[in-house]
């Protein structure tokens, strides 16, 4: 019998912010909080998000956010592209459509940390998964959550995923 073949998981980490909340948080949201971050996984060889568009992809690196600020190892799946693209198919129809991105509750770090999940039963570091929560539990974090709610954020630079011809 062959072994399994084995595809890298990655998770890639961009500081949105381009380090201003790091320098910003001791200051308005206290201590430990800090980094603004989007996060994708790349795996088959493409990196796919969720943002307000839905489920997207592209190269590695492609989005206009540019190279990441961070990459984290997640490990290693026997999850075939075919099968994986057809469950991203189906969260895209489902658990994340467009409509269905929140900022603080239901957003790109949600997707990666399903997705990683799923593909190698771990799951992303939680200082990424627990920053929303410490936003708002500031009260300057309560008082920018009216404005931060109405946010509709897409990384430019992607191919929305389950759609013909990468179209919307």
């Amino acid at each position: 019998m062959e072994p399994p073949n084995l595809y890298p998981v990655k998770l890639y980490v961009y500081d949105l912010s381009k380090g201003l909340a790091r320098r910003l948080s001791p200051i308005m949201l206290g201590e430990g909080t800090g980094v603004s971050g989007h996060t994708s996984i790349v795996v088959h060889k493409d990196e796919f998000f969720f943002g307000s568009s839905g489920i997207s992809s592209c190269t590695p690196g492609g989005t206009l956010l540019g190279p990441p600020d961070s990459v984290v190892d997640v490990g290693n799946t026997e999850v075939t592209e075919e099968i994986f693209l057809e469950y991203l198919s189906s969260l895209g129809e489902s658990l994340f459509r467009g409509e269905a991105y929140n900022l603080f509750e239901h957003n790109c770090n949600t997707f990666s940390n399903e997705v990683a999940q799923f593909l190698t039963g771990r799951k992303i570091p939680s200082y990424i998964t627990d920053l929303p929560s410490e936003v708002l539990s500031t009260p300057f974090g309560q008082a920018l959550r009216p404005f931060l709610d109405s946010i509709q954020i897409q990384p430019p630079g992607g191919n929305s995923v389950g759609r013909p011809n990468g179209q919307s």
